[in-house]
């Protein structure tokens, strides 16, 4: 049978009205011992980086809970497929985890386009989609029954940060390079967006196509135009490139990007040059040398179990894993789909050692928070310099 890996607006408002219906009364992935969820990651792609720091961060949360003796008696059996930042291969490992291996929920999938095309794999079988690691709207919208968002949006980031920062710079000329595709175009909406409520249009913006090494025209066009204010539609690779190239050129404008910049990659593999960046975040990156003491011994625990340090995509993992826990307990013993839904439509997540804002759900809302704040590269190291920004 051909899958078809690309859904419609259309279809996913069809998807949606079936939500309530056209599911299925048992749950599967759950026995007397065991909980099963599953999670989708870029473990080969372009994003392995953070795709192998969500899947660790989930580790460690499963493993404290079933060293500590599980959940009403279950333990958490979490099962990873590689989709290589590829939607055909995340419908196939989707397949694979709810027909074959028959996953209770899927926990923590990453991209945009990756878990969109896996949703007709998932409905139909009543199996949630939980906290998926992107920040594009279609996680929650339109409203389906069985979507649990945490991200701010990359629209609502941009529409809060960019009019504070350009207030506070008084920037006069504020352009953007983006990625082609929905992920840079969500980042450009939400910046024209915040322009308009303080009487400001984007004096320029420029594009790249995914997966493009040289932004030497691009740079080029905007330091023409003599932009003193850059917002990037870019996600790690793009961004150093980007801004490493401005730097070359003499070009040294307020650059700013969405949390897709917000990763200790940036200044790991740009170094110094990225100094200056700004980014929106919610949890804060987990420095082993950070002043906070729960932050660090956090940090510390991570890193003598996987030897190597946790990032920010570690935290997401981890926190992923953790409200998936505390809804299940809120569910009961008689863990359900049913009473799953029932414990998430009144759940509050109050704010973690990471700073994230708290999450409220209801049975009409299924994005926890759109809180966004700021921070910047300073001295090689992500520095929070605001709280979260008022709508």
């Amino acid at each position: 049978m051909k899958i078809k890996t690309h859904l419609t607006v259309t279809a996913l408002a069809t998807l949606a009205m079936l939500g309530s219906t056209s599911v299925l009364a048992q749950s599967q992935g759950v026995s007397k011992n065991e909980i099963v969820l599953g999670s989708i990651q870029d473990l080969s792609g372009p994003l392995a980086g953070f795709g192998k720091q969500v899947r660790l961060g989930m580790m460690l949360r499963v493993d404290e809970l079933n060293e500590q003796g599980g959940l009403n008696g279950r333990k958490v059996k979490l099962l990873v497929e590689d989709s290589g930042y590829d939607p055909r291969r995340a419908v196939l490992a989707a397949q694979k985890l709810v027909n074959q291996d028959k996953i209770f929920a899927m926990v923590g999938h990453i991209g945009t386009a990756q878990n969109v095309a896996t949703f007709p794999v998932l409905f139909p079988k009543n199996v949630v989609n939980f906290f998926p690691v992107t920040a594009a709207r279609e996680m929650y919208e339109p409203f389906h029954k069985l979507k649990y968002s945490f991200a701010a949006t990359y629209f609502d980031q941009m529409r809060l940060a960019v009019p504070k920062l350009v207030k506070e710079k008084g920037s006069q000329k504020v352009c953007a390079m983006y990625q082609d595709d929905e992920f840079g175009l969500e980042v450009l909406r939400g910046a024209e967006e915040g322009l308009k409520t303080i009487n400001m249009q984007m004096a320029e913006k420029t594009s790249y196509k995914r997966g493009a090494t040289d932004f030497s025209s691009q740079m080029q066009k905007l330091a023409s135009e003599k932009c003193d204010m850059v917002v990037m539609g870019t996600i790690i690779r793009e961004t150093i490139g980007g801004i490493a190239t401005a730097r070359r050129l003499g070009f040294n404008p307020t650059f700013v990007g969405s949390s897709a910049a917000y990763t200790d990659l940036i200044h790991k593999l740009g170094g110094a040059a990225m100094n200056g960046l700004y980014a929106t975040m919610t949890v804060q990156h987990p420095y082993l040398d950070e002043a906070a003491q729960p932050i660090r011994f956090w940090a510390t625990k991570y890193q003598t179990k996987f030897n190597e340090e946790p990032t920010v995509f570690s935290v997401y993992g981890y926190n992923a894993v953790d409200a998936f826990l505390r809804a299940a307990s809120k569910a009961g013993s008689n863990l359900s789909t049913d009473s799953f839904i029932k414990a998430m439509d009144t759940m509050v997540i109050p704010p973690d050692i990471f700073g994230s804002a708290e999450m409220t759900f209801s049975p009409t809302k299924r994005l926890g928070n759109n809180d966004t704040r700021m921070s910047q590269l300073q001295d090689n190291r992500w520095k929070v310099v605001s709280g979260y920004l008022n709508k």
